[in-house]
């Protein structure tokens, strides 16, 4: 199998299964001398960690990670970091009824179709929980970035239910189960949700993502766009249907005077930006302003609801998927956007440095 692998020179090879006894990831091109201990990637993991609340799936799993190798006396050696997390709460008898059915919405008929082979615990490599070492590798990447850039993440819609952007307050983020920075709006998702998961169904959601302290000049023209791998990155989240740049499809709706983001020089001479329709990104390149990305998640496949389906002999049968799944997968993947947004800065800063030397 491959495609493993993400970045160019902050790379990131992530391995194991959903039901396997552990996940784990190997971040090549860190530079040397970072302070780097497993409480700084724990931090992140805990974020992402499921079992957390009635709105997400109720495995139990502590997601503890262990730093294998590439960090001495705390800090990263330039050697690769391999880092490890065990599956601990694993439960693959809870597909042994549906091992020779696909699920709608799966990757299981088309993973079948590719290798010949069906992991049906849990999806197995398909699995949303390999996105944990994303997490994790993500961690790694703020690192290399410093605190200069900082990486956030909201879900601003859940199903049909947008947020109000006028009640918009990063403080509320913590303050709810669904990273929701309008707290009536997370009241609201709450009543829905839960209606939801008795019906046995699921729903999607939208998640932004804004990265403030980027500088000008990361990325490059024509294949190497920020913009493009920074889409990239976010599509190859397992469930994401779709990602927008700043005005993202809304600027066709837009004439070219509207969507132009006009410029002026400020009081220290600097130029400076008076809208940003382009997310932050000019002709594949960072321009200095925020970034921000939004991204669609569709809803769990996984539904208690019977659907029809076929099975591996090629006859017609009904499925209903049993087991501890999300009601809204569009939760967790907040910290995993965050994540996906670091490692690609991370190696678009690297990439600036050995083309640009500053």
């Amino acid at each position: 199998m491959s495609g493993n692998t993400f970045g160019t020179l902050f790379r990131v090879t992530s391995f194991g299964e959903s039901h396997g006894s552990a996940i784990g990831c190997v971040v090549d091109g860190i530079p040397p001398r970072i302070p780097l201990i497993e409480d700084d990637i724990q931090a992140h993991l805990d974020r992402r960690r499921p079992g957390q609340s009635r709105h997400t799936s109720q495995r139990r799993e502590p997601d503890r990670v262990q730093i294998l190798s590439g960090v001495f006396e705390n800090r990263t050696t330039g050697a690769p970091v391999a880092l490890l997390i065990a599956n601990e709460d694993a439960r693959p008898k809870d597909y042994d009824d549906i091992k020779d059915l696909f699920r709608p919405g799966h990757a299981d008929y088309t993973y079948f179709q590719k290798y010949g082979i069906r992991d049906h615990r849990g999806g197995g490599r398909a699995s949303a929980r390999e996105t944990a070492v994303r997490v994790a590798a993500g961690a790694i990447a703020r690192k290399v970035l410093g605190g200069g850039i900082k990486i956030r993440g909201a879900l601003v819609q859940m199903g049909p239910h947008r947020i109000d952007r006028q009640c918009w307050d990063w403080n509320e983020i913590g303050n709810n189960p669904f990273w929701c920075p309008d707290a009536q709006a997370a009241k609201d998702w709450e009543i829905f949700l839960d209606r939801i998961r008795k019906e046995g169904s699921s729903t999607g959601a939208v998640i932004e993502l804004l990265a403030t302290g980027v500088p000008a000049g990361l990325g490059a023209p024509v294949f190497d766009r920020l913009d493009a791998d920074i889409a990239k990155a976010l599509m190859s989240i397992p469930a994401v249907k779709g990602v927008e740049i700043g005005a993202g499809f809304r600027a066709a709706e837009f004439s070219g005077p509207e969507n132009a983001d006009e410029m002026r020089i400020d009081g220290n001479g600097s130029a400076v930006f008076l809208s940003n329709n382009a997310g932050g990104v000019l002709g594949g390149i960072s321009s200095g302003q925020e970034l921000v990305v939004r991204f669609a998640v569709k809803p769990t496949s996984s539904v208690a609801q019977p659907r029809m389906t076929v099975s591996i002999q090629g006859e017609e049968a009904e499925i209903s998927t049993k087991g501890r799944h999300d009601p809204c997968v569009g939760i967790r993947a907040v910290p995993i956007g965050e994540a996906m947004m670091a490692c690609t800065l991370a190696d678009h800063m690297l990439r600036h440095k050995g083309q640009c030397s500053d």
